[in-house]
């Protein structure tokens, strides 16, 4: 805003005439108004979640998961975990499960399949909030990986998968949600290609021992 100073300060100059106080006065209780129904239907909302204030505090533990966004999951879900077969079934009931369309003994991805659209926007809407995070976690770091390699929409859907079945198993496990670190990508590239070179080495037949660089 600094920037607009200039201009700010000329829009101040000129008169105030008894029309223009009322219907700045008209504005401003229109105002106050929708902020006070704001207000009282939050208390409503916040009310007929209490009996779930655990489950949605817990959700929020997780980037991306405002009480928004935790209520919202609650909503949609039930929040009993037991409804679902697994992380899967339920990332497919919310429609970020990837669709496949077969034929001919062949199978291929198709996008995403239809779902719950209200659980699986807040989701995709959360994912981008955490994409803004810039690798600070490891829901950012795979949203910026994904987001290099694809579209920003499909990172965004592939972050809320990951999402819906870490909030499953933080349900299910009734735990906290657990960080593996903005470079848990790194580590498992470097352990990947640590096994590949020691498989290498045996099937030369080499007996390899590793041992910790101190």
């Amino acid at each position: 805003m600094r920037r607009k100073i200039p201009d700010l300060e000329q829009a101040l100059e000129g008169h105030l005439d008894p029309g223009h106080a009322l219907l700045a006065r008209s504005i401003l209780r229109r105002i106050d108004q929708i902020q006070t129904a704001l207000a009282e239907l939050n208390q409503v909302i916040d009310d007929a979640f209490e009996p779930s204030t655990h489950e949605i505090e817990l959700l929020q533990t997780m980037p991306g998961f405002g009480p928004h966004v935790a209520q919202v999951f609650i909503a949609e879900t039930g929040g009993d975990m037991s409804r679902f077969h697994s992380a899967a079934h339920l990332a497919a009931w919310a429609g970020l499960a990837p669709a496949v369309y077969e034929s001919a003994g062949r199978s291929r991805a198709v996008g995403s399949r239809h779902g719950d659209k209200w659980l699986s926007a807040i989701l995709v809407e959360a994912a981008g909030s955490v994409g803004r995070m810039h690798g600070k976690n490891y829901l950012a770091e795979q949203h910026a990986r994904l987001a290099r390699r694809r579209a920003m929409g499909r990172a965004q859907v592939a972050v809320a998968h990951s999402m819906i079945v870490i909030a499953y198993h933080m349900l299910t496990r009734d735990e906290p949600y657990q960080d593996l670190g903005a470079n848990w990508y790194l580590r498992r590239n470097e352990e990947l290609h640590t096994r590949r070179l020691v498989t290498q080495l045996e099937r030369l037949g080499h007996t390899v021992t590793l041992d910790a660089a101190s």
